[in-house]
Parts: C-alpha cells; structure tokens; sequence
C-alpha cells in the first residue's frame, strides 16, 4: 500500500507540474473527467464532480483522518468493479483538481509505517 501511495504522490507532483504549463481550462469539472478517464474511472461527469468536492470537504472537516479513510469513502462511491489503485487515483486527482493545499496527506500516509 505504501508503494502505491508513493507513485501516486509522485504522479499527482508530476501532472500537477505539468499542468501549470497549459493554458488556464474554464471548467475543471471537465479537466477532472478527463483525467478520470485516463485512469479508467468513467461515469457521470457532474457526479464524480460532486463526489471529489464532498471528498475534499470530508478532508477539511476531519470526517476522514487520513488519505486511506478518503480512499476508502471514495472506492464506495465509485462503481462496484472500480479498483483500489482507482480509488487512489481518484483521491490524488480529486485533491489536485479540488484541494490542492491537501495534498501532502498523500505524502502523510506514504511516510506512515505500514501496519
């Protein structure tokens, strides 16, 4: 699992670093779908919107002490044969698209030991 969180941390710098070289998108709900599907996470646009904002709302409000409660919350949203890599996947894109200032709780949990 600390694997996993460790190349989506450094996926979620990488993409982000990339994205500051394009132009400015007006609807990142669409950019977030579209990154989406390059993980193979598909479904409505304006849902999985929706589940990545509640996502970061959860993270703000401390209902999900940690990136694996988040995934975990996420994973039972997505669609019943969505993968946990998925449901990570879809946290870093979530964070990135949504809650920037959050994502060091992906490095947080690839620091913490595994148990």
């Amino acid at each position: 699992m600390k694997r996993i969180l460790m190349g989506i941390a450094a996926a979620a710098l990488t993409v982000g670093a990339l994205g500051t070289a394009a132009p400015a998108v007006a609807d990142p709900d669409t950019d977030f779908a579209n990154e989406l599907h390059t993980y193979g996470i598909y479904g409505q646009k304006d849902y999985n919107a929706w589940i990545g904002k509640i996502m970061c709302k959860r993270v703000y409000t401390g209902v999900d002490p940690d990136v694996f409660a988040t995934a975990r919350f996420v994973h039972n949203q997505l669609e019943k044969d969505t993968t946990t890599d998925q449901a990570y996947q879809f946290v870093a894109a979530g964070l990135r698209t949504y809650c920037p200032e959050k994502l060091p709780i992906l490095d947080a949990a690839a620091d913490r030991p595994a148990g």
